[in-house]
């Protein structure tokens, strides 16, 4: 609550929060749109694989050229962790393997770490926090993203007394999507590829959102980050408005299609027939509350919350998230609080990679949103067990048998992956299954 405060005496003081930007896409640009706004709050250094472009991003979101001036634009991630007089590195690239190296840069600068980068965090995550503690800096998810969003209502119900039985978030889906390829993208979001391209929208990175490799990420990182369990076999995505959450989303012994306690999961915008759902939540987040006694429950009904039938299980949710323009809030926390807005503490789910079609001895694996794999949650000892490949590993690495279509890939079906730290970090936090 106090957060502007201590903004305000850092920026009365002179000594701003110092930020070093990797990654000058559509979630960088929200930031940076934002941070020229934020007193105490500096943007000393933005890294991108085009300099050029990521001056352009500046402009685009309304930086005058004096500020352009004054800001250090690099084509290297690793110099921006040690770039001097940063307090925070934001790891905004979206490709796993540099994300878990720029983190590793940043921590071994001691500069706190805001990663963005949801696939590195699924990928090696809890790995990365444990060294980020033994550095004695933050490592933290990415509030305006839903999973430190959700991360944030999981804590509040905890704190306040409440039993958490289902959190997640919501999104339009209906099954054929998994096969949808980049080439196909832009008609579900209703543009054009010129109008997409305007807005400076990846479609692999938006393919990812439709197809469930997102879902599958994120709710992976939120079972991580909250101590909550990933379905057996993956995401359900039931059909849910805001005011039945309560109801579907208890469990499954309970009359619910949640198949237990504690569990994450995705609700879906649209019917299965492709109606849209009444009072959806596809932009926004959710946690359902279990009750502890017969009091509090009697209190959900007295105060309006979405219950289900019994009056057992309540519902607080919000509508929608501001993604990068909320960026500040983790760097902010990280800085003059010490705490993470969310963040990997276990490895209990996991996002494997599963194949788009059928795939062939020789082809290469192109990663999340793209035409060979999609990403599933499952939990974390599961994956171990069959080995499974996860989707942060799919990219860039070519098949060496057949996999039928709609089948798990597993280390056995690719080529041998590369010596490299992200492969080393994914070892180690599959050590940490549960």
């Amino acid at each position: 609550m106090n957060l502007f405060a201590k903004l305000q005496a850092r920026a009365a003081a002179g000594k701003p929060v110092r930020v070093a930007l990797i990654g000058a896409g559509k979630f960088g640009s929200m930031f940076l749109s934002q941070a020229a706004h934020t007193a105490g709050l500096e943007v000393a250094a933005i890294a991108d694989l085009d300099p050029d472009r990521a001056r352009n991003a500046c402009r685009t979101v309304g930086w005058d050229e004096a500020l352009i001036a004054r800001t250090a634009f690099l084509d290297n991630g690793v110099a921006a962790c040690a770039h001097d007089g940063v307090d925070v590195v934001i790891e905004a690239t979206g490709n796993p393997a540099a994300g878990v190296r720029h983190a590793l840069a940043a921590i071994g600068a001691r500069r706190h770490v805001v990663m963005v980068n949801v696939e590195a965090d699924v990928l090696c995550g809890p790995a990365l926090s444990r060294r980020a503690d033994a550095a004695g800096v933050v490592y933290s998810m990415a509030y305006g993203d839903q999973p430190a969003l959700v991360a944030e209502m999981v804590d509040w119900a905890r704190a306040a007394g409440f039993i958490v039985q289902a959190a997640g978030k919501g999104t339009k889906y209906l099954p054929a999507y998994h096969h949808v390829t980049p080439d196909g993208v832009w008609a579900h979001y209703g543009l054009t590829a010129e109008q997409a391209k305007a807005a400076g929208m990846n479609r692999q990175m938006f393919n990812s959102f439709l197809d469930g490799t997102k879902s599958a990420i994120e709710m992976a990182a939120i079972a991580n980050a909250c101590d909550l369990a990933a379905p057996a076999d993956g995401l359900l995505f039931p059909p849910c408005g805001v005011d039945d959450l309560a109801l579907v989303l208890r469990p499954r012994a309970e009359g619910g299609l949640v198949e237990g306690r504690g569990m994450v999961e995705v609700v879906s915008s649209l019917e299965r027939d492709g109606r849209p759902v009444f009072r959806d939540l596809r932009w926004g987040v959710y946690v359902v509350l279990e009750a502890p006694n017969a009091y509090s429950a009697a209190c959900f009904r007295q105060y309006g919350l979405p219950v289900d039938s019994a009056g057992r299980y309540a519902a607080m949710y919000k509508p929608f998230h501001l993604i990068g323009m909320e960026l500040g809030i983790s760097v902010l926390s990280a800085a003059l609080r010490g705490e993470p807005t969310g963040c990997s503490r276990g490895f209990n789910a996991d996002a494997v990679a599963v194949a788009k079609r059928d795939l062939a001895a020789g082809d290469m694996l192109d990663g999340e949103g793209g035409f060979t794999v999609y990403g599933k949650c499952w939990p974390a000892a599961r994956s171990v067990a069959a080995d499974a490949l996860p989707i942060g590993l799919g990219r860039g690495v070519g098949l060496v048998r057949p996999v039928a279509r709609d089948t798990v890939l597993t280390r056995d079906d690719v080529e041998a992956l590369p010596d490299a730290p992200h492969v080393r970090l994914r070892a180690e936090t599959e050590a940490m299954a549960v």
